[in-house]
């Protein structure tokens, strides 16, 4: 029979993790119960996600702000420390800066805009503009950035970011100066110790701060990438991709997870006899139109997967195939010259114009912005995500 659907995406629901829960065992028997109460088989090559937080969760990967800043302190010797380029985020970075605050006598807190690295607007580039200056060259005090633009408060979480932040580096003992400005190197004309907070050009911020003479360069991805204390850590990520727990502690990406994936899939295998990929996800990678916010506070969005989803799409527009190659062709006589071309695609369409619109991206950043989606952020209780069809095309049956 005729297939009629293509990719589906369903959110699981499952239990509230918690320290010590065996992952695997509890993604595999909530995909099985919905499958058999929602009435779904599960087939071939189907994929299985898990959320990062709740792996982390089962993980026990925690960690204190006071490991933060005793890690803080040993690294940079907890004098004047630089902070460049953070995101604006009471989630993902507040906490952070609590713990770096803790370790350091003063905090130079270096603001990049109009927006931050994920799109978070400290002000709009109408606001620039109507202040004739230049966000790639001009550096300003927070004296000239109140005197420009005031207090500005983010669009969707009604906070003053720039208060915010002195207010917690202040709140735990350090003094603050807070500059704006767009070159990590900037920096160097306050301290020559930084700790550099941009998530996916922390290296080219590295590099550029090392060769212009800063002694001691840090980045989010090398504070608790080692256990403190017995503090959780991360051994690549270190504090990049964390989220806060509590007041006081954070929730770490969750270290060395290849096994929960590996895991799934075994399991699966062995309760269905179905081959089925498995993935762990952080942040989509996608935009929203209106705020402007990219979805990318995670260092990666697939965080650990199995080998059957490395690689990018290789598909052809059908759109391209209609209106050129077949053109004067429709109905039934269309439809099975394109499901032709389709059996007959090689294994890489690259540079090929029949493959012109296609998205030309990872599949695990594809798949995992999908699972993102599905699951949402708040209440709905879906850190599992069940897809189906994801490789099908028009001649699957």
């Amino acid at each position: 029979m005729e297939r009629n659907v293509g990719t589906v995406s369903r959110g699981i629901r499952g239990p509230i993790i918690r320290e010590g829960d065996n992952i695997a065992n509890i993604v595999v028997e909530s995909v099985l119960k919905a499958a058999s109460t929602d009435g779904f088989e599960i087939r071939d090559r189907d994929i299985v996600c898990v959320t990062e937080s709740v792996v982390a969760r089962a993980q026990g990967n925690y960690a204190s702000i006071d490991a933060i800043a005793s890690d803080v302190k040993a690294k940079t010797g907890g004098k004047t420390i630089g902070v460049i380029q953070p995101i604006l985020s009471r989630n993902r970075f507040a906490i952070c800066l609590k713990g770096i605050a803790k370790g350091a006598e003063k905090i130079v807190l270096m603001l990049t805009y109009p927006s931050d690295e994920v799109g978070n607007a400290l002000i709009t580039m109408d606001q620039v503009d109507e202040a004739g200056i230049n966000p790639y060259s001009d550096v300003l005090t927070l004296e000239k950035y109140r005197e420009l633009f005031g207090e500005n408060k983010h669009q969707f979480t009604g906070v003053d970011y720039v208060q915010y932040y002195s207010d917690i580096i202040t709140g735990e003992g350090a003094e603050v100066e807070v500059i704006f400005a767009n070159h990590p190197e900037e920096i160097l004309n306050y301290t020559k110790t930084v700790i550099t907070c941009d998530i996916h050009t922390r290296e080219r911020s590295k590099r550029i701060l090392k060769a212009k003479g800063a002694e001691v360069v840090l980045g989010m991805d090398d504070i608790l990438n080692a256990s403190v204390d017995g503090s959780g850590f991360n051994s690549k990520f270190g504090l990049l991709g964390s989220n806060k727990a509590t007041e006081d502690s954070i929730k770490l990406f969750p270290d060395d997870c290849q096994y929960v994936v590996d895991e799934i899939q075994k399991r699966i295998n062995e309760k269905t006899g179905k081959h089925i990929e498995a993935m762990i996800y952080g942040d989509g990678a996608f935009k929203d139109p209106v705020g402007k916010i990219w979805e990318l506070a995670d260092p990666q969005v697939g965080v650990a997967y199995t080998p059957g989803l490395e690689g990018t799409p290789n598909e052809l527009k059908l759109k391209y195939l209609a209106d050129n190659d077949f053109a004067d062709l429709s109905g039934d006589a269309l439809k099975e010259a394109i499901q032709g071309r389709i059996k007959e695609k090689d294994g890489s369409l690259v540079g090929k114009m029949e493959s012109e619109g296609t998205t030309p991206r990872q599949l695990t950043d594809l798949i995992g912005s999908l699972c993102d989606l599905t699951s949402g952020s708040g209440d709905k209780g879906t850190p599992i995500i069940h897809i189906q069809g994801y490789f099908d095309n028009y001649t699957s049956e």
